[in-house]
């Protein structure tokens, strides 16, 4: 029996948008399709197919037009794809039959219409592919293949190899795709003949299932293979991520979500591809949806994949060996669960893979359960089981079930065991300066200034800040320096109340400083103290300090307490905010106040001591410096260090003449938004401004004041929004109009606060 090296189907296609070079990478639909078998055999060609595809968007680029000349009405009185690819098998078959042949193979003028049109377009449409377009010819590599010397496979066209071969390339057609089929074929035909004497061997794959595995550090990964993708659902699966690059062949194990802080996902995939080409035809997928959002992808490196997929430990490896098993992840387990007990909560309709050793616990360095454990699965319906079980009760908690993956385990394996079991402060590198004591608190009367020139002054700072310097408290500047003494390009400034702090974010927010605009954020005096003390702010919340000394925490801080060095002030570490604690409405809505006269600034305060008590001071002041430099030994630190504090009176600065503050601080209720009801919106583009926001609450007549976007600690743009109304009636009436409807391709999620 003839074999499919003996046929090859040659295939062209076109999309509703951009074609050639650029098919596939804007998402639009296949609206035509032309065929032509080969018998390679016999060496001669069947007959011409051509035939129009509906697509379900009925919309045609005008540079479609052109390319094609096809109309709207042309391609509405076709069927759809589905319909048109079972026309498309009937259709071979039958010629194979008389040519007593059953199988055949698909050529392609390069991979894009099999990897970036059919593949992507099939899975959008939960449509099954015929099993002839998992595998096909890229006719550019097969004549690189034959004759080295034409040129690189990816700069070769269709009229550069016609040329090449000596087959005439004038273009006579009026039928879009019949000249392109017509030279494939006899592309095809030369290099059967002599000299060439080519043979159709080795063929192009398509890989039809996501191959899950393990990753080790050891491993070596080639920057050229691996993409960020960003702006993921949060409870997408590798499946999912590998179903969006549909088409594309992901490396086994190659999907590894990202993590935040707090061991939730980000958003954030690193996916590592068989080869640079395929990571390329990734990169085109930039911005293509996965539901209702966009997916963003971008290049990235070998180590950022090993750091978050790779793994040492025997015990993760042994779990993960198993391949072909699905992972689900249980979070929120009692910390004197045993397996007996989980493998009871999951019950006999979800058999874990081989009992016990289907389960692994996540512990810390010192074997203390952290209440997560990750189960296998010998297949998706018992995994399917199990998560029925989401937020049901073990013990007294609820336990969440979630879909994971080998580099999910990897990277919770590593987040928690490398957890230092304790938070601790950087020593100072810079001479210690004597400043006042930090207060610090939940309430947010504090602004952080991120992207200052690092020529910035005190003084410019001032400048920058404008009628808003009258409400900095005395000693309420603190620029941020770098561990070589050099400034960071932030500062934090304590504000004299919440609602002041918050007219600045908004009024000074990317306002320009020198030749720079500057970002400015509200936060607590908390957040402020704790980046002072080296932990971060960033788009997952708090970061705390580095820290590699084992001991007591509680005992530890205390001692530091008494063994900081004069001046320089301590505080404990700051918890964790969840998120819905960085935005406070009371802030937003806040009542109109009884107009004040600012208190007079009260001049820095001065501390006198006896020749007794003064001496009792330098010794223990000695005694405690060393005992700090003792334990600072031990640590390992990266952190910032704050600048001498300063305020307004201590340079002698005012913005303008003292009767213009006085107005500003005498009417704030003018400046702050007025009471009413609150709307929060989620899942913005990260785009989107305050005219978009108008637009989407068209009809009730919104004031631009009345919008707040909201950022986050780095600031960009969190994918939420307030917006305020002027009554509740209002609110809620627009809460249940213009919930869960669209903005920019996302649907938006409304709630009154």
């Amino acid at each position: 029996m003839a074999s499919h090296n003996d046929t090859v189907v040659v295939l062209f296609g076109a999309t509703a948008g951009a074609n050639g070079v650029k098919l596939g990478s804007d998402e639009r639909e296949l609206i035509l399709l032309v065929w032509q078998i080969v018998d390679l055999q016999n060496k001669k060609v069947g007959k011409l197919h051509k035939c129009l595809v509906k697509p379900d968007s009925l919309e045609l680029t005008e540079q479609c037009k052109e390319d094609t000349g096809l109309n709207l009405d042309d391609i509405s009185k076709a069927e759809p794809l589905d319909d048109v690819l079972q026309q498309f098998h009937q259709s071979v078959s039958s010629e194979l039959k008389l040519l007593g042949r059953s199988s055949f193979t698909l050529c392609t003028d390069g991979p894009l219409l099999i990897r970036q049109v059919f593949h992507p377009e099939a899975s959008n449409k939960n449509l099954v592919l015929p099993d002839c377009f998992y595998s096909f010819v890229d006719l550019r590599k097969e004549l690189h293949k034959c004759c080295p010397n034409s040129g690189s496979a990816q700069d070769h066209t269709l009229s550069s190899m016609a040329e090449y071969l000596n087959i005439p390339t004038e273009n006579t057609e009026t039928s879009a795709g019949v000249w392109e089929v017509k030279t494939m074929a006899a592309i095809v035909l030369r290099l059967l003949s002599e000299p060439h004497n080519h043979k159709f061997t080795d063929f192009e794959t398509v890989k039809c299932k996501f191959e899950t595995g393990a990753c080790r550090k050891s491993e070596a990964v080639d920057s050229e293979t691996v993409i960020r993708a960003r702006g993921l659902p949060w409870q997408s699966s590798d499946q999912d991520i590998a179903r969006f690059f549909k088409g594309l062949n992901i490396a086994k194990g190659g999907v590894a979500l990202c993590l935040n802080a707090q061991g939730r996902r980000n958003g954030e995939a690193l996916v590592r591809f068989v080869s640079p080409e395929h990571r390329d035809l990734a990169l085109e997928r930039h911005k293509h949806h996965m539901g209702s959002r966009y997916i963003e992808v971008y290049k990235a490196t070998g180590e950022e994949f090993l750091k978050i997929a790779g793994g040492t430990s025997n015990e993760v490896a042994q779990f993960l060996s198993k391949e072909n098993q699905v992972i689900i992840r249980m979070r929120g387990l009692p910390f004197t669960a045993t397996a007996e007990e989980v493998l009871s909560f999951l019950g006999p309709d979800c058999p874990v893979t081989d009992d016990k050793e289907g389960l692994l616990f996540v512990k810390y360095p010192d074997g203390r359960p952290t209440g997560d454990a990750f189960v296998l699965f010998a297949c998706e319906e018992y995994a399917q089981n199990a998560i029925k079980k989401h937020r049901e009760i073990l013990g007294k908690r609820y336990i969440e079930l979630f879909r994971s993956t080998a580099a999910e385990v990897q990277q919770v394996l590593n987040r928690y065991m490398s957890t230092p079991l304790i938070s601790t402060l950087p020593p100072p590198m810079l001479p210690v300066i004597p400043q006042p004591f930090i207060m610090t608190g939940p309430a947010r009367d504090c602004v952080r200034l991120r992207g200052l020139p690092y020529t910035a002054t005190i003084e410019d700072i001032l400048e920058f800040m404008a009628e808003f310097t009258v409400d900095i408290k005395p000693h309420g500047v603190h620029m941020v320096l770098n561990q070589q003494g050099r400034p960071s390009g932030d500062a934090f400034i304590q504000m004299k109340s919440a609602e002041r702090s918050f007219l600045v974010a908004q009024k000074c927010h990317k306002k320009m400083m020198k030749d720079r605009y500057v970002e400015v954020f509200q936060c607590s005096g908390e957040e402020m103290s704790f980046v002072l003390m080296g932990g971060t702010l960033n788009r997952s919340g708090l970061s705390p300090p580095p820290c590699k000394l084992p001991c007591n925490c509680s005992v530890f801080i205390s001692l530091l307490l008494q063994a900081s060095p004069p001046g320089y002030a301590f505080q404990t570490a700051a918890a964790v905010i969840p998120e819905a604690a960085l935005y406070q409405p009371q802030a937003l809505l806040a009542s109109p106040r009884t107009p004040q006269h600012p208190a007079p600034t009260a001049p820095p305060a001065i501390t006198y001591y006896s020749t007794h008590a003064h001496a009792q001071a330098q010794a223990q002041a000695q005694a405690q410096a060393q005992l700090y430099m003792n334990m600072s030994m031990n640590m390992n630190y990266t952190a910032y260090y704050p600048s001498p504090p300063v305020s307004p009176t201590t340079v002698g600065y005012f913005a303008g003449p003292h009767g213009s503050m006085v107005a500003a601080q005498a009417s704030p209720s003018a400046m702050l938004p007025q009471p009413g009801a609150l709307v929060r919106m989620q899942g913005l583009p990260y785009n989107t401004g305050v005219k978009e926001i108008l637009s989407f609450f068209q009809g009730y007549q919104l004031h631009p004041d009345s919008v707040l976007v909201l950022y986050n600690f780095s600031g960009q743009c969190s994918g939420e929004a307030l917006v305020t109304f002027p009554n509740v009636d209002t609110a809620k009436q627009a809460v249940a109009e213009r919930s869960e409807r669209t903005l920019a391709g996302r649907y938006i999620n409304l709630f009154v606060v």
